[in-house]
């Protein structure tokens, strides 16, 4: 991997990072396709179109459904599922940790019970290694405990402790199997993750201690998860400048337009979240303006796209109205065009912010893409 910082305004990074799967311009916001699909019918072809960089799949998901042995199989998840481009796998840890009731946390791992199926399975941080080198993404997460949110000092204390030993053995474990003469991608990467909860000095601390070790790039995990915002940039102020500027950093599950706009100010590269997706399959649609919610009956004779001036594929070809009507009739159709504007509208919103950050204005364009977003909804 080769991470090369184009251009700096502020604390906010351009920059590209080069890897077997291709080049990456950051900051970069990745679809997710959590079992190796965006929800809402979109398919590979379609992230192509509409500037899609990077794909996100869970590594939690994959092995308790079809399994990452049969991917392996086929040629790893990039053949899978037909994308050409770089692929993150999350490590499954956040997955394993929600599952509170049905997993006990031991030293050498998570005993679970599967979601789907009630399976007994147990996954620790070797095994979300081989898992991930049986998918073959470029890049893949260490095993770590994202500790509920607002947990108490001495929990968060411990866990970080766990975590680290954790990322150790991911370490390890990666450069293993990177060098099996059957691996599917022997340059994988791998990224550490930054937890301590709200603490700064426990984040601060870990920072250190993990970029120590030396990866190949950084994620702040453990955020957006019951915090308030003014908290979340709060610890991003404290913890970014400790971790290698000259490694990638990425905010795990952020998230809106305002939360990237913020993070992207305090020195992140990588960004994912299901809101655009999530949003778009039940008719709520990101514009310049504000978020529409298609579902109000104000749409119902609309004959202007989602947003004016928009190129993609739902505002180039359909109204509000048609895709209001789509929605009512139960249609799938609907579904798919407001996810596909919804990414189209995160992926052009990045190459903006890229554009900013290289012309040094990036603090004129957040002023103004915010103020328009919430001018926008405060007039409905």
């Amino acid at each position: 991997m080769e991470y090369k910082i184009i251009a700096k305004d502020g604390r906010a990074k351009r920059a590209e990072v080069k890897t077997v799967h291709g080049t990456i311009q950051t900051p970069v916001f990745m679809n997710v396709g959590t079992v190796g699909a965006i929800k809402g019918a979109v398919s590979t072809d379609d992230l192509r179109q509409i500037g899609t960089q990077v794909e996100l799949s869970n590594t939690y998901h994959l092995h308790v459904r079809t399994g990452d042995k049969l991917i392996k199989e086929f040629g790893g998840l990039h053949k899978f599922m037909n994308w050409d481009r770089p692929i993150l796998t999350d490590s499954g840890g956040f997955q394993v940790f929600s599952l509170s009731g049905l997993r006990k946390i031991k030293e050498e791992g998570v005993y679970f019970n599967s979601h789907i199926d009630g399976r007994k399975i147990f996954m620790g941080p070797e095994e979300s290694m081989q898992i991930q080198s049986n998918l073959g993404s470029t890049i893949a997460m260490a095993f770590d405990e994202c500790a509920p949110a607002l947990s108490s000092r001495e929990y968060v204390e411990n866990s970080v402790a766990r975590t680290t030993r954790w990322l150790a053995r991911c370490k390890a474990e990666m450069e293993r199997l990177n060098h099996l003469p059957d691996t599917v991608n022997p340059h994988q990467l791998l990224f550490g993750i930054n937890q301590g909860g709200i603490f700064p000095d426990i984040r601060i601390a870990h920072a250190k201690e993990i970029s120590r070790m030396d990866l190949n790039g950084y994620a702040v995990g453990g955020l957006a998860v019951g915090e308030t915002h003014e908290e979340m940039y709060h610890i991003l102020d404290e913890v970014v400048p400790h971790l290698p500027e000259n490694k990638p950093t990425y905010l795990m599950g952020v998230g809106t337009p305002a939360n990237i706009l913020e993070a992207v100010d305090r020195g992140v590269d990588f960004f994912d979240c299901v809101y655009p997706s999530r949003n778009g399959r039940h008719g709520h649609v990101y514009t310049n303006h504000g978020k529409l919610n298609l579902f109000n009956q104000k749409y119902e004779l609309d004959p202007r796209p989602i947003e004016e001036g928009c190129q993609c594929p739902a505002c180039r070809s359909y109204s509000r109205a048609y895709i209001r009507h789509l929605f009512k009739a139960k249609e799938m159709l609907g579904m798919r065009l407001c996810v596909l504007h919804n990414l189209y509208f995160y992926n052009k919103m990045m190459k903006e912010i890229r554009d900013a950050i290289e012309n040094h204005r990036y603090a004129e364009y957040k002023e103004q893409k915010l103020e328009g977003m919430a001018r926008g909804q405060s007039k409905g």
